[in-house]
C-alpha cells in the first residue's frame, strides 16, 4: 500500500522573516515637468497675491502639472498667507531677508522656476477663468511658428474694464521731456490700431511672457535697475540679439493699481528717477544722459527747496538723495549709484516697520 507523504512547499517570504511582506511596489510614474512657470515678485501685498495664486491655481494646467507658480517675496512683514501659500500644490515660496528690487526677485524666481517659458505677473492682477491656458496654448504655438518670439505682452484692462495701454517706442530725452505735457497714463505708450497680434518695441513688465532661452541668451533681467524700466531694457536688448517682441490683444487680464493711477511719494520718486536714469546710461548717446540728469537735478533742487520750507526734513533728505544720485549716473558711477538707492529703500523700509 502507497502512502501519500504531503511534499513540503519553500518557505514564503513571511515565513523567513517572521512577518507579513509587503507587495513589490510599483514603479514610480514619471514626474511632469511643467511647461510654463508664472513668476510673482511680492511686496506688502500678501492679499493681492493670494488672491492671484488661487486664480492661477485653478487653471486646468496647474492641476495637471504643465504649469506651476513660483512667489518670490521682496522683505514683506510676516503674514498667515505665506504658510498658506506655501502649501498649495503646485506653488512654491521663495522669501528673502532684504528688498533686493524687482529685477533681482524676477531673476530669482525664474532660477528656481522649471518651464520652457515664463509668464511674469504683479500680484495686483486679475486673470480671467482660463487664462492660463490659453498663454501654455498660445506658447505652444509661437513654439512652432515663431521660433525667435523671445516676448509678448497682453491686454490689460483697468478696473472699470476701460483698456489700459500696454505697449510704446523706446523713449529718448525728447520723447521723455515732451511726455511732460501729456497725462501720465500716455506718457510711455502708445495706443496700438490692429486687433491682432503685432511686433512691437517693448510691452510692459506687469504681465509678460518671455522664452527661457531668451531669457537665457540675455543673462536676465539688468539688475542695475531696482524697479521700473527694466521691461524696457529687456525688450530692447531682446530685440539686438534677434528676439522679436510681441503684443497679443486676443488675451487680457485686469491691472488693478497702475503707477499713473497713484500717487507718488518722494521715496518712490526718488525710484523712478534712478530708473529712467540708469536706461539712459545704457542706451542713449552722452548728451542725452548728461541732459537728463540736468533736468533731474533741478527737479531734486526745487522739491527740496518746497520740503524745507514745508518743515518736511525726510522728504528733503530723500530729494537731496536723487540730486547725488543724479550726480552719480551722469558720472557714470553706476553703483555707486545704486547704492544710495539701496540706502534709501532701507530707510523707508525702518520707516514702515518692516
Amino acid at each position: 500500500m502507497t502512502l501519500a507523504v504531503p511534499v513540503p512547499r519553500p518557505p514564503t517570504p513571511a515565513s523567513v522573516s517572521g512577518r507579513p511582506q509587503r507587495p513589490p511596489r510599483r514603479p514610480a510614474a514619471p514626474v511632469a515637468v511643467p511647461e510654463l512657470s508664472v513668476v510673482i515678485v511680492n511686496y506688502r501685498q500678501w492679499g493681492d497675491t493670494a488672491e492671484l495664486v488661487r486664480q492661477l491655481t485653478a487653471s486646468a494646467c496647474v492641476r495637471k502639472g504643465a504649469a506651476e507658480v513660483v512667489v518670490v517675496d521682496n522683505h514683506s512683514p510676516p503674514h498667515p498667507l505665506a504658510a498658506r501659500l506655501r502649501r498649495r500644490r503646485g506653488v512654491s515660496l521663495r522669501r528673502w531677508g532684504r528688498n533686493r528690487g524687482f529685477a533681482r526677485a524676477v531673476n530669482e524666481g525664474c532660477r528656481l522656476s522649471r518651464g520652457d517659458w515664463f509668464l511674469l505677473l504683479n500680484p495686483d492682477m486679475t486673470v480671467e477663468e482660463g487664462f492660463l491656458d490659453e498663454v501654455l496654448a498660445l506658447a505652444g504655438r509661437l513654439a512652432a511658428e515663431e521660433p525667435r518670439a523671445g516676448i509678448v505682452g497682453f491686454q490689460l484692462r483697468n478696473r472699470d474694464g476701460s483698456r489700459q495701454l500696454s505697449a510704446g517706442p523706446f523713449p529718448t530725452l525728447l520723447r521723455t521731456l515732451a511726455g511732460l505735457a501729456l497725462p501720465r497714463y500716455r506718457r510711455k505708450y502708445s495706443r496700438l490700431a490692429p486687433p491682432r497680434r503685432c511686433r512691437v518695441p517693448w510691452v510692459t513688465g506687469c504681465c509678460l511672457l518671455v522664452r527661457r532661452d531668451c531669457l537665457a541668451d540675455l543673462g536676465g533681467l539688468d539688475e542695475d535697475f531696482f524697479l521700473y524700466y527694466e521691461d524696457v531694457d529687456l525688450c530692447r536688448r531682446a530685440r539686438e540679439r534677434g528676439w522679436t517682441v510681441w503684443h497679443e490683444p486676443a488675451l487680457r487680464v485686469t491691472h488693478h493699481r497702475p503707477l499713473h493711477t497713484r500717487a507718488v511719494p518722494a521715496h518712490l520718486r526718488v525710484v523712478t528717477r534712478h530708473a529712467l536714469l540708469t536706461y539712459a546710461a545704457k542706451h542713449w548717446p552722452g548728451w542725452q544722459l548728461r541732459g537728463l540728469a540736468g533736468c533731474v537735478r533741478a527737479e531734486a533742487c526745487l522739491r527740496q527747496a518746497w520740503a524745507w520750507w514745508h518743515g518736511e526734513a525726510e522728504t528733503a533728505e530723500l530729494f537731496g538723495d536723487l540730486r547725488a544720485i543724479a550726480a552719480d549716473v551722469a558720472g557714470r558711477r553706476t553703483r555707486k549709484a545704486r547704492r544710495r538707492l539701496d540706502r534709501v529703500v532701507r530707510r523707508q523700509e525702518e520707516r514702515l516697520g518692516a
